[in-house]
């Protein structure tokens, strides 16, 4: 039976950490049958959410890895991916947005607005992704819808709007008054799935009609027919309000709000009408490929099925049985036993088993149509290839990867485990393109770089648990930078003459700061001095160059390289002989131009009571930190501040003891800035002993 593609949605949950996205995910599965008992996040059952489905996940109570599921509500297909809170693991929120057509974005009703709530709303900005709000946790104590309302506005820039008005909050939090329908629902039974409708109490019916009001005003703005039935007061149906919202919500325009408690069971049943309702089916997302044979010009992506097929691998997970490829298909449709081309190598694959995804358990299926998403088996590629039908050379646009700030060198205790953890760093690299490894060339040990410490705890203890490799960790180190401060002048002659032809090659040129990229190169060469074919010889010889800095050997950021004179010779000179003079330049002009060390800084959000923010800021300025704001939100007061990672280690035990556990931070990178002198004196000695261990 082929479903409409009308009613399919793709949707993503995603918020700061601790607000309740799992748990609204197990009761959405609940709701729509596709489980039959609802876990508790913390596992304190001993089974823990049905979509944190690693143990390391049930046992810290966090999601680590997007989990994809599908349900049916009331018609529609809704395909899920519950994505990760911590920033540390922002790749896996980012490249799930990169294939939902819709969001729902979680509050805490008492945290309301928080750091992590921001970067996430950056990346659904991004990707262009509609979404709706859902304010959480109406249960506890301090809940205040309104003032997240106002956040919503005010930090986030969205245009909020109720959709719903809670019946009593904290305690007293009983259920939901829908001011599309305007009638009170209420959730009953052990687990809230008998949703009862009543009339509004006469308590709130004032709130009720004023608010209905402001929904309708903005819900107007995108409906001519919405506006004609106002002023003309006639009766409003929910359609024309529902249609003037999803209109709105579809070019991020308007963002409907509604309440409730997950863990609770209450407010979920309007929640999944709403995404019906209001979030767009495949079909009205504007998709686009780009053409490689064509100078990566745009083309629009159909959502037909009858067109040659163009999918996207957006996720991969080792399970059981090989290699888990989860795909979402964008144009056309891909069916067991077809043959598709890997773009990037360029590579036929044959698809084998296709299935569709329930966190850890799977079923089987023979098609997959534009539009789903579901997963592949046994087919080798990496996250962010493009299957497309032969003679198609398109690629989805390519996913943002932040470049790692922290490194750790792990060590195998024996023979055995030095064969598991390659396989287990084989394994990551693939899946988290933010995790990189490398090995050494000076000390041989094996570098494994991230996005932060919890980022790199948890893979080396997924390496102990999963792949039995006992391996032991070096400290961790920061991502240092080096960088030219000033402007350099170079003119270098490369010349060799040991028997036969000989080597030669003159570069002149300089040398500047640049402030966007990590690498900018110019030719001003007017008249041949350098022969054309080797403009791209020196290119080469200045970019190998800013792996490793001449200062340090950190690598090397922000240089513009201009080359505007230079000289060949008719014999000796080749491409070598122009590497190895860009080469001699780089250092010859780097010596001149005042380079300095760069240190990673990280924007730092501290949430703690009030009674502790003196200590807080205390521990925050003892690290070099600079706090930029406090903001007082009820109990809570929340820091903002840069602190340089270096100083950070360990501060999770330092804030823990200094606030009697009460208080949690997060953490992303920020910029890079220069070190300190002192700092920098300190890092030469380093530097120079370990230098000398080697030698």
């Amino acid at each position: 039976m082929k479903k409409d593609i009308q009613n399919v949605r793709n949707i993503g949950i995603s918020a700061h950490i601790d607000s309740g996205k799992t748990t609204l995910t197990e009761r959405i599965l609940f709701y729509t049958d596709r489980i039959h008992a609802i876990h508790d996040v913390k596992g304190k059952d001993g089974v823990g959410a049905t979509m944190d489905s690693m143990e390391l996940e049930k046992e810290r109570g966090i999601t680590i890895a997007s989990a994809a599921t599908f349900c049916e509500w009331k018609d529609h297909e809704i395909n899920i991916i519950d994505t990760p809170g911590h920033v540390d693991f922002t790749i896996e929120v980012e490249r799930s947005l990169r294939v939902l057509d819709g969001a729902i974005l979680v509050l805490c009703s008492v945290g309301g607005v928080q750091s992590q709530s921001i970067t996430v709303d950056q990346q659904m900005k991004r990707y262009k992704v509609p979404s709706i709000a859902f304010i959480n946790k109406c249960d506890r104590s301090g809940a205040n819808p309104d003032r997240v309302i106002g956040q919503l506005r005010d930090k986030l820039g969205h245009n909020a709007v109720a959709i719903q008005i809670p019946i009593g909050l904290e305690a007293d939090f009983a259920g939901v008054v829908d001011l599309v329908e305007m009638k009170a629902i209420y959730f009953d039974g052990d687990n809230g799935e008998i949703v009862r409708v009543e009339e509004i109490p006469a308590e709130l019916q004032a709130e009720a009609e004023a608010k209905r009001e402001e929904l309708i005003d903005a819900a107007s703005m995108f409906s001519d027919e919405l506006t004609e039935a106002i002023l003309e007061e006639q009766e409003i149906p929910a359609e024309m309000i529902y249609t003037a919202l999803h209109d709105g919500a579809l070019t991020r325009e308007i963002t409907p709000v509604f309440v409730g408690s997950a863990y609770k069971n209450k407010g979920i049943q309007p929640l999944l009408d709403a995404v019906n309702a209001i979030l767009p089916s495949p079909v009205e997302m504007k998709n686009e490929a780009l053409d490689l044979d064509n100078n990566e010009e745009s083309v629009a992506l159909s959502s037909a099925d009858t067109d040659p097929v163009v999918s996207l691998a957006f996720k991969l997970e080792d399970g059981p049985y090989g290699q888990l490829t989860y795909i979402r298909v964008y144009q056309g449709k891909l069916a067991k036993g077809d043959t598709v081309i890997n773009v990037r190598t360029g590579k036929k694959v044959k698809i084998g088993r296709l299935v569709r995804m329930h966190a850890s358990q799977m079923e089987e299926i023979e098609l997959l149509s534009a539009g789903y998403i579901g997963a592949l088996f046994g087919v080798d590629c990496v996250s962010g290839d493009t299957f497309a039908a032969s003679g198609l050379n398109l690629t989805m646009t390519s996913m943002y990867v932040p470049n790692p700030v922290i490194s750790l060198a792990v060590v195998p205790k024996d023979n055995k485990a030095q064969v598991n953890m390659s396989k287990a760093l084989n394994r990551f690299s693939k899946e988290d393109p933010t995790f990189r490894t490398y090995v050494d060339d000076e000390t041989n040990e094996t570098i494994i770089e991230g996005m932060g410490e919890l980022h790199l705890e948890v893979y080396v203890e997924r390496m102990r648990r999963e792949y039995d490799a006992l391996v032991e960790t070096g400290q961790p180190r920061v991502a240092y930078r080096e960088a030219i401060t000033r402007k350099a002048e170079f003119n270098y002659t490369h010349k060799k003459q040991t028997g036969g032809s000989g080597q030669f090659g003159r570069v002149a040129g300089y040398m500047e700061p640049a402030t966007d990229d990590d690498f900018v190169f110019e030719s001003k060469i007017v008249g041949g001095s350098i022969p054309t074919q080797y403009i791209s010889s020196c290119e080469k010889g200045f970019k190998a160059c800013m792996s490793k800095g001449p200062k340090m050997e950190f690598p090397v950021t922000g240089v513009k390289i201009v080359i505007d004179d230079g000289s060949s010779h008719a014999v000796d000179s080749s491409e070598m002989a122009f590497q190895a003079a860009a080469r001699g330049a780089f250092l010859e002009g780097y010596a001149k131009a005042s380079p300095t060390i760069l240190e990673p800084i990280m924007k730092v959000v501290v949430e703690t009571p009030t009674e502790f923010q003196g200590s807080v800021m205390g521990t925050i300025n003892q690290r070099r930190g600079i706090i930029l704001g406090t903001q007082d939100e009820g109990a809570m007061c929340v820091i903002e501040s840069q602190v340089p990672l270096a100083e950070m280690f360990g501060y999770s035990t330092v804030l823990r003891s200094s606030t009697q556990g009460k208080a949690q931070f997060t953490m992303e990178f920020s910029s890079y800035k220069k070190v300190p002198q002192s700092i920098g004196e300190e890092l030469a000695k380093k530097y120079a002993e370990t230098k000398k261990n080697v030698a």
